[in-house]
């Protein structure tokens, strides 16, 4: 089987690429011919250096690089996106069997999917975001600080001030959403969920837009070891981007109230707010071993409180498979990787409700016990790179069978 993926970048610079590398080097490692597409000229992670996959880099701008006419011309349908990938499917040694995409707003824009369902191959887009559907991506309002209530694409949606840029950034985004929906709809589109609640909200978003739900977690980058002990830790740890609706500035408020430190690993546009906060610690941007280090030494828990929807927060799942509680907002998808009480807490993203979360971390016993119960309930049904390749090849199969009974019956 031949599986071409797609995305922005060949290295990390989020989730989105993050799964896509480390999902081509499992779907390698499993003896499948990967070809792995990027659209930004950039650094190259080493996982994407095996003999089963091939790579190629078309070499396109990033949208945010560009002046903003050229910015929102390319971002709403990059005619040169589309005729670089179809040129790149053309001179591959072997057809694709199936198609993955896992992250195009940055450069490749919804003129690729045409293209891409032109193949003829199965084509699948995992859904990281929700820019399929919502114009601003992450069906929050950053005008307000809470999650959208409105139907995306509506009267209300469009005219809405909600984008964290502009309302110019917000028009350019809904003539994206809206090109992004002519070219998929009814044309047998397969999306991939991350979480179960992912799932719903967006299934009932893309309603009548003939697509086909299937539902993969993330994988994560882990190996099998002894479980730290968070109980000797010393902070309530934050990993991220440093934004409000991430809830690190939530972080911050609640560990002084409970007398702890918010140790916060990242960088962002809070930072500044943030170092001047009592009770905080400021580690900047870190390496993904770095990071596992600092929260395996100091961590009393990973803290999570995500005031959007966010559909699979990776730096959650490392936690738990590390043996770390998380405390996590009732609003994200990790929260079905929480068990409320025994491997961390659940609570709504409010300054009382994560308080309170940390100030019952104070009991070491506790800790402990959520400790060791979040490292047997991940390694008891692991998200890792393996796992995750033998989901996804399970689903390539079977979208291959479909089309090849489909074939034989018309």
């Amino acid at each position: 089987m031949h599986v071409v993926i797609l995305a922005e970048f060949a290295s990390p610079s989020g989730g989105a690429e993050k799964v896509a590398v480390e999902s081509a080097r499992g779907l390698a490692e499993a003896g499948l011919r990967v070809t792995y597409v990027q659209g930004i000229t950039g650094p190259v992670d080493p996982l994407l250096d095996h003999r089963n996959l091939t790579r190629i880099c078309l070499d396109l701008p990033d949208v945010w690089a560009r002046n903003p006419v050229a910015a929102a011309v390319a971002g709403i349908w990059h005619a040169r996106a589309a005729r670089a990938l179809s040129d790149a499917i053309g001179r591959m040694a072997r057809a694709p069997d199936v198609v993955h995409v896992h992250q195009w707003t940055r450069s490749l824009s919804p003129g690729i999917f045409p293209v891409l369902l032109a193949t003829g191959a199965p084509v699948a887009l995992t859904l990281h975001d929700y820019f399929l559907a919502c114009p601003n991506g992450v069906y929050y309002r950053f005008d307000t600080a809470e999650p959208c209530a409105l139907a995306p694409m509506s009267a209300a949606c469009i005219l809405a001030p909600c984008d964290a840029r502009s309302r110019l950034h917000k028009l350019v985004r809904v003539a994206r959403t809206a090109a992004a929906r002519r070219a998929v709809s009814g044309r047998g589109l397969h999306v991939v969920h991350v979480c179960d609640a992912s799932r719903a909200r967006m299934g009932a978003m893309l309603g009548g837009y003939g697509l086909t739900h299937h539902r993969i977690d993330n994988p994560v980058r882990v190996a099998p070891g002894a479980p730290a002990a968070p109980e000797r830790g010393d902070a309530v740890a934050y990993v991220g981007r440093l934004t409000r609706e991430k809830g690190a500035d939530l972080v911050a408020a609640a560990a002084r109230e409970a007398g702890l430190t918010a140790l916060l690993v990242g960088t962002g546009p809070l930072e500044a707010e943030l170092r001047a906060m009592p009770h905080v610690e400021m580690l900047g941007w870190q390496a993904p071993e770095a990071v596992q280090a600092v929260l395996r030494r100091r961590a009393r828990a990973l803290a999570a409180p995500s005031r959007w929807f966010e559909t699979g927060p990776l730096t959650v799942y490392e936690a738990l498979a590390a043996g770390i509680p998380v405390v996590a907002s009732d609003r994200s998808g990790a929260a079905e990787k929480v068990l409320d009480g025994t491997s961390g807490f659940v609570v709504p993203p409010e300054p009382a409700a994560l308080s309170a979360a940390f100030v019952r971390l104070a009991d070491d016993a506790r800790v402990a016990a959520m400790g060791r119960a979040a490292h047997g309930r991940f390694w008891a049904a692991p998200m890792t790179i393996a796992r995750h390749a033998e989901a996804s090849a399970a689903l390539y199969a079977g979208l291959l069978r479909t089309r090849r009974d489909a074939m034989q019956h018309a």
